[in-house]
């Protein structure tokens, strides 16, 4: 899990909350602040965290890996923007995507061509947190000349089949 400064506001309110609920039921601080402190992360991630994602699209982010990437597709989403911000996959040969990423799970439609571009490679990284989310994520890798020259994300509409 990346520690971005979101997080860190989100768990000193908790932690801040808790101390307080803590501080009615006894007043003695060698008893509240460690109590708070113990009590903190579980509240956060089996109170807080889960009403936080009925609400909104907010996830944790995760550090780039190959690993996690191939074993659980449906929380690629966690680790797409750590991908964006340290340009992880730019500059890499397709070979080597292949072993980072996998083999592609669809290609890009050129109209041009009038078929699948050789050069856009597509992954999906699941559907954002959320009760209200309707979409999942995609990414496209963009080769030029046999390397990652870009990686673009985009949304799918999620169908719902209602004869079942």
């Amino acid at each position: 899990m990346i520690i971005t400064p979101f997080l860190v506001v989100l768990l000193i309110i908790v932690f801040v909350l808790t101390y307080l609920f803590v501080n009615t039921i006894d007043k003695r601080l060698w008893i509240t602040i460690p109590l708070s402190l113990i009590l903190t992360p579980f509240i956060y991630f089996y109170a807080f965290y889960p009403l936080i994602n009925i609400f909104s699209s907010y996830h944790h982010e995760k550090y780039f890996d190959s690993e996690v990437w191939h074993k659980n597709p449906s929380f690629r989403y966690e680790m797409y923007d750590n991908i964006i911000a340290t340009d992880t996959l730019v500059g890499i040969s397709k070979p080597k995507i292949k072993e980072l990423l996998g083999t592609y799970e669809w290609l890009s439609w050129d109209d041009e061509k009038d078929g699948h571009d050789a050069n856009r490679w597509n992954y999906g990284l699941g559907i954002l947190p959320g009760a209200f989310n309707s979409k999942s994520e995609a990414m496209e890798v963009v080769f030029d000349n046999d390397t990652v020259r870009a990686i673009n994300t985009y949304k799918i509409t999620l169908k719902v089949d209602a004869k079942k």
